[in-house]
């Protein structure tokens, strides 16, 4: 997912949380003939730990101790 800021991964992973929050509080509900029922409460929480993953991945890449790091090293012959 080339092109994901650190921003937008903690909006879509704030986004998963409301969810997961609002079908907490009511999975399905109905209004005379009318009725709504939300998502998979097991997908919100995949999809919550896969943004929770990809913050803490940025993270690291923005503190330089992610996966690229570079070392630099100089051959001596003593």
């Amino acid at each position: 997912m080339a092109g994901i800021t650190i921003e937008v991964a903690r909006k879509h992973l704030d986004a998963w949380l409301t969810a997961e929050q609002e079908i907490a509080v009511s999975q399905s509900y109905k209004i005379g003939t009318r009725s709504l029922t939300r998502a998979d409460l097991g997908e919100v929480r995949e999809q919550i730990k896969f943004w929770q993953n990809k913050v803490a991945e940025l993270e690291k890449i923005n503190s330089g101790k992610g996966r690229n790091r570079f070392y630099r090293a100089v051959p001596r012959d003593l």
